[in-house]
């Protein structure tokens, strides 16, 4: 009896090592995780469209490395300010990846702000997709880890004294909240485009800035029921929130969706440049 006390037992605690291993950590339950896993949502990968065809012609910037603290090199699409400027932005990718379409927003950017450094992060390290079904893989095998060292290695780029604005669309627009998270007080707006936002409020208390976010009212994954308590989890905590829902679908803003919406798109632009302008 006593020998079956003690296999029993001896049982159980390896059955709850087992448990706790396959339990999400608090990494992987993060709200970048739960976006990237909507990659295995097949209504989601359908509803993104194959993107148009566009090549960026004259780029004004350029790719670049840049050194991480894993012994590696991160990578980005890079325009220098016309000035010396501790001025920066961050741009976040789309499930895409870096493509021509994210280096045009880019080249946008530096014609609003000519001063400013600009800086679009390859978060998936070179690799660019260009049907839904690449671009579903990318973004759920993408490692959160290694995307931190990669933001982590652009605030080191741009100085100790450096001024930071995010922006981001999709994907990315959960990483441009998150990088919001990790840049503390260096970090002076951030901008964040149908992105699963950032839940935990341990981690919202970290945020020193601005948040504008751009979201989709019919959008099925982040929904107005997610903005909304979002916005309540920040003003709860006092931090600036201000929220835009425009009657679309998820992805309005990205002019390589067929669905494109040029008129919101046009106004969520304004209200970005405008929020940049007036935080950084």
């Amino acid at each position: 009896m006593t020998r079956y006390f003690l296999f029993l037992t001896v049982f159980l605690i390896s059955i709850s090592g087992i448990i706790a291993q396959t339990q999400p950590s608090c990494c992987q339950a993060s709200s970048v995780k739960a976006f990237a896993d909507l990659a295995g949502d097949i209504s989601f990968v359908m509803a993104h469209e194959e993107p148009l065809p566009f090549v960026l012609q004259n780029p004004m910037g350029s790719t670049i490395k840049f050194p991480a603290s894993d012994g590696t090199d991160a990578q980005g699409y890079y325009i220098a300010g016309k000035k010396s400027s501790k001025k920066w932005i961050f741009v976040f990718q789309e499930w895409w990846g870096l493509n021509d379409y994210i280096k045009n927003q880019s080249d946008q950017l530096h014609k609003e702000f000519p001063d400013a450094h600009i800086l679009a992060l390859d978060l998936y390290d070179g690799k660019v997709a260009n049907t839904r079904e690449e671009a579903g893989a990318l973004m759920q095998g993408a490692d959160a880890k290694r995307i931190e060292k990669i933001i982590e290695a652009g605030s080191a780029f741009s100085g100790k004294k450096s001024r930071i604005a995010t922006i981001g669309w999709c994907f990315g627009g959960a990483w441009s909240n998150k990088a919001s998270v990790m840049l503390g007080k260096k970090n002076r707006a951030c901008i964040m485009y149908y992105g699963m936002p950032v839940k935990d409020e341990v981690q919202l208390k970290k945020i020193k800035a601005p948040v504008l976010g751009i979201f989709a009212n019919k959008d099925g994954w982040i929904t107005p029921k997610v903005v909304e308590e979002f916005a309540a989890s920040m003003k709860k905590l006092g931090k600036s929130i201000e929220t835009h829902g425009y009657e679309a679908d998820h992805a309005f803003a990205n002019p390589s969706n067929p669905r494109y919406h040029k008129e919101y798109s046009a106004d969520a632009w304004n209200r970005s440049v405008q929020f940049i302008r007036k935080h950084l």
